[in-house]
């Protein structure tokens, strides 16, 4: 019974850490766009949002405790690296900003349509440093207080959304494969397959301070709990999108923030605001509460405690705090270029060490795959900041994939497959050698 209920604990508070500003605004706005193909839509959005963050909890899993043990697979600079892209990308860059903007945008601002960004900010922030000042006892703040609530009130939003829709779908205007990459993409907008490499050392670091310090019960708790967390994300982000494109608002220029609004007043009234400002508060406060935390973590043990936890902390809530007031949107437009950059790279870290982790030991193989995810996410970018010509173009969307941005699945696969050939084959040479000598 224990066991169950850290399960449930530890769920839950991954659940929260994972369901933040983008996680609540993105899928309606996305359901808004793609008409009828809702469950392309939402196996799409599922994949790069939910299936990808949890392998990525698997790959940390698998690998160690925390993100430097799977970085450390490949290559100790790369980890180094990588974590502290990761760590500028999901912390005071884009995702903690982010989710104090949504905070006012959603949560203040219709009640209280004369408040100003800056005072929201700053208690949202207190509020935070308040709660991440002490790690220890995030994961049991978030999962046994806080994210329940927030769950109950989704759930009611979804099912009475289901029950009785506000409209039918309209005609669509994308394509199924349009759908799908636009669902797929999306998915990197949530920033969870970055966050999930981080947020398995906290859920790692929690389970052993339950008392399951042996491999195979951490394991089993970790995973346990992967899975409930990735089912209620599932069941919140297909309701979510299905919620967006039976809305019967017609027009795509409307804000995320006021789509989510109008589909809640139209299913539940002023209780549906209500209920809506309560929710986005919740998820905006827990992951800013996690992220916060990890930022710290991450920073002060790279640093070998040379910057404390505690100043870390401060100076993420303060950075965070001024960059929020820019707005969701303008977060969102500047976020998405960095985004398609790293996320290609740090899957391919995480999918290749999960798939192949147990069979392949040599170093080789990966770095030959993140380099071929490089290199084709940075000629993606390219085509992204618009830097690239037409003809460019035509030559570029031969390669497989590349329209629907996903043009270094076959090139990583490929450089893994010849490097662990050549590797295999120099370990044969090597084995006759010695044999000779």
């Amino acid at each position: 019974m224990r066991k169950f209920k850290d399960i449930l604990t530890i769920g839950f508070a991954l659940f929260a850490m994972f369901f933040g500003a983008g996680n609540l605004l993105l899928p309606p706005y996305i359901g808004l766009q793609i008409g009828t193909h809702i469950w392309t839509t939402i196996l799409a959005f599922g994949l790069s949002g939910i299936l990808l963050p949890f392998t990525g909890v698997l790959a940390v899993t698998n690998s160690g405790e925390n993100f430097n043990d799977l970085g450390h697979r490949v290559n100790k600079t790369l980890a180094v690296v990588l974590g502290t892209v990761i760590m500028i990308c999901i912390g005071p860059l884009i995702a903690i900003p982010r989710t104090a903007a949504t905070t006012f945008e959603v949560g203040i601002l219709p009640t209280f349509p004369q408040s100003s960004p800056r005072w929201t900010s700053l208690i949202f922030f207190i509020a935070v440093w308040c709660f991440a000042i002490v790690p220890r006892k995030v994961v049991d703040i978030v999962g046994t207080i806080l994210t329940p609530l927030l769950l109950i009130i989704l759930t009611f939003l979804i099912i009475k959304g289901i029950v009785s829709p506000i409209a039918p779908p309209v005609t669509e205007s994308l394509t199924t494969g349009q759908s799908f990459t636009l669902g797929f993409t999306e998915g990197y907008q949530t920033l969870d397959v970055l966050a999930s490499v981080v947020f398995a050392g906290i859920i790692i670091a929690s389970a052993k301070a339950k008392g399951y310090t042996s491999l195979k019960e951490k394991n089993k708790v970790v995973i346990a709990a992967g899975i409930l967390a990735a089912s209620c994300l599932l069941f919140i982000y297909g309701g979510l999108i299905y919620l967006g494109a039976s809305s019967g608002v017609e027009s795509v220029t409307i804000s995320r923030s006021e789509l989510l609004l109008s589909i809640s007043h139209r299913i539940f009234g002023t209780y549906g605001t209500l209920a809506i400002n309560v929710c986005i508060t919740l998820a905006c406060l827990t992951t800013a509460i996690a992220l916060t935390s990890a930022v710290g973590t991450y920073f002060s043990g790279i640093t070998n405690g040379r910057l404390g936890y505690k100043l870390l902390v401060t100076l993420c809530c303060l950075l965070s705090g001024v960059l929020s007031v820019i707005g969701v949107d303008n977060i969102i437009k500047f976020a998405y270029p960095p985004l398609a950059f790293v996320y290609p790279i740090v899957i391919t870290l995480v999918l290749y060490i999960v798939i192949f982790g147990h069979w392949v030991k040599s170093k080789g193989p990966y770095i030959a795959a993140i380099s071929a995810s490089t290199i084709v996410a940075a000629i993606n970018l390219l085509k992204i900041l618009g830097l690239l010509e037409e003809s460019q173009l035509t030559i570029l969307n031969k390669i497989p994939l590349f329209k629907y941005e996903l043009g270094w699945v076959l090139p990583s696969i490929l450089f893994f497959g010849v490097a662990l050939l050549i590797n295999r084959q120099n370990g044969k040479l090597a084995g006759r050698e010695s044999h000779n000598g």
